[in-house]
């Protein structure tokens, strides 16, 4: 059987291959074969599974069962062992390397940043902080209207938190007024939630218990961010609370743009227009449609005369429609009249 190997059969005395299985359990129950029966599986041979008959050099017969089981519980004893002292090696080197540097600085609260890649990631470390949560949570929700689905799908998370006691704040768009999936929303959790609204928001945030907070790492948001690094937190509940001052309440009323004719939206497309946006970027800022926004364009256009869109931005100036609208007390005060002499 010399020059015989197990390249064609690449397994162990424990798996054989099926060609293997046969005959050696045909060798088992005859107690011998023909040496020619064994010729399409010389692995047998190299494993030991099966030797040449002393009183007959032409026939093999089976190491048995239980021998071999013994050899191979030695052969895995020996690799557990050599295993372990390698392991234990490794441990010892890389504990002489770490007593090289500085302590390593740890959290109570964990990694400072955390990047969660997928969805399943984000949506657990989420979950974990839903039920984690006590206090308060703060939420920021760009785009338009909310979709049926995108509510029901934390909804179940909302109502844990409402059962717990835990005020929420949700800022959206002024589009997202025109959802009734919203309005649903609002009057099912109650009090337990506050919304507010504005012409536009920064992207999607989540902040719980002024602790952890969460945002986009990429554009469709299938990468995330979870922070617990107390500077960043502090500053993105800051941006928040400002965001949160400037908003109107859900239940509230827009107030007047203060310009005959254009309306609250329209004056949030004109200021972004003044910026040097493009269509797409004021649709999506705006939580609406690059159609709708066209058409608010042509409207804005035909209120201030604007025959072209170089001329669009002209009128744009022309109304001081290039800002923000400006709250009653940042309007400069008039210095009062001095009575003549």
């Amino acid at each position: 059987m010399a020059g015989h190997t197990t390249d064609a059969h690449p397994h162990g005395a424990d798996r054989l291959c099926e060609a293997g299985n046969r005959v050696y359990s045909r060798a088992v129950r005859r107690g011998r074969i023909p040496r020619q029966d064994a010729k399409a599986v010389p692995c047998l041979v190299d494993l030991g599974l099966l030797h040449p008959d002393p009183d007959d050099m032409e026939r093999l017969v089976p190491t048995a069962p239980q021998e071999v089981m013994t050899r191979l519980l030695h052969e895995m004893h020996e690799q557990v062992t050599t295993a372990q002292s390698r392991m234990g090696a490794a441990v010892s080197a890389f504990e002489w390397y770490a007593r090289l540097g500085p302590p390593a600085r740890t959290s109570a609260q964990g990694a400072a940043i955390r990047v969660l890649d997928g969805l399943p990631r984000i949506q657990a470390a989420v979950d974990a902080a839903t039920d984690a949560c006590r206090a308060e949570v703060l939420t920021v929700q760009p785009g338009g209207i909310r979709r049926e689905d995108e509510l029901s799908e934390g909804l179940h998370r909302a109502l844990a938190l409402r059962r717990r006691g835990v005020r929420m704040r949700d800022l959206y768009t002024h589009v997202a007024r025109h959802g009734q999936g919203l309005l649903n929303y609002m009057e099912l959790m109650g009090d337990s939630v506050e919304a507010r609204t504005l012409d536009e928001v920064v992207e999607r945030l989540m902040l719980f218990d002024r602790t952890v907070a969460f945002i986009p790492a990429n554009a469709d948001r299938t990468v995330a961010l979870e922070l617990r690094h107390p500077a960043l937190v502090e500053y993105l509940v800051t941006v928040f609370e400002r965001l949160w001052r400037l908003a109107v309440p859900l239940a509230a009323p827009l107030p007047d743009t203060g310009i005959e004719g254009i309306t609250h939206r329209e004056r949030a497309i004109a200021a972004l227009l003044a910026e040097g946006h493009q269509d797409a970027v004021v649709a999506e800022r705006l939580g609406i449609s690059v159609r709708t926004c066209r058409a608010h364009i042509a409207r804005l256009s035909e209120t201030l005369g604007a025959a072209s869109r170089t001329q669009l931005g002209v009128r744009i100036a022309q109304a001081g429609l290039d800002g923000p609208p400006r709250a009653p007390e940042l309007l400069p005060i008039s210095a009062p009249e001095t009575p003549a002499g």
